[in-house]
């Protein structure tokens, strides 16, 4: 990868921020728990939520310290203000326009007030090299939601959401963002 390496992809959205070991922490659309193995090393708090219960079975087997729940992203059944952090990694290009504008709102209403969500998803490539080997992965493993979100404005979103102080990041020539917003 462009960015170092899996290691160095997962941790891209964590630069930067504090997370000490009272951290309350949501690793939303954890899958398998590439993230929450990584999320643990930092806090005591760590739930991975997901739609899929074979991928929480595998998280917990791979990751045993997290707590996990099934659930759509989009409708969270979590309390409010329950989280320091909600992390979320390559997931959110697999959500149509609909889905993301509810998730998003479920993120600002699970965090804390001063609580931070932190991604890492596609970007429209700012360097042109960068477009064939994007499009190709894209055509061959993708769906269209995936080239929506090339075209979507997450910062936007998550201000017209509430969040605030949203820094954006943009890694392998601009084909990669990272957005950190508080709530």
């Amino acid at each position: 990868m462009a960015v170092g390496g899996e290691k160095a992809f997962r941790q891209l959205p964590l630069q930067g921020l504090e997370i000490n070991t009272d951290t309350a922490v949501l690793d939303l659309c954890c899958g398998a728990g590439s993230v929450t193995q990584l999320l643990v090393c930092y806090t005591n708090q760590v739930t991975g939520l997901d739609a899929s219960p074979v991928a929480l079975e595998r998280a917990a087997r791979k990751v045993p310290q997290a707590k996990y729940i099934e659930g759509q992203a989009e409708q969270m059944p979590l309390p409010d203000a329950e989280f320091d952090l909600v992390h979320t990694s390559a997931a959110l290009h697999e959500m149509s326009r609909s889905q993301l504008g509810q998730i998003l709102r479920e993120i600002y209403r699970v965090l804390k007030p001063g609580g931070t969500f932190a991604l890492v998803d596609f970007h429209s490539p700012t360097n042109w090299l960068f477009w064939p080997p994007l499009a190709t992965f894209m055509w061959l493993f993708e769906t269209e939601t995936a080239w929506q979100l090339l075209q979507t404005d997450l910062v936007g979103h998550l201000q017209s959401v509430g969040f605030n102080n949203c820094q954006k990041y943009l890694y392998a020539g601009g084909s990669l963002q990272v957005i950190q917003a508080k709530k």
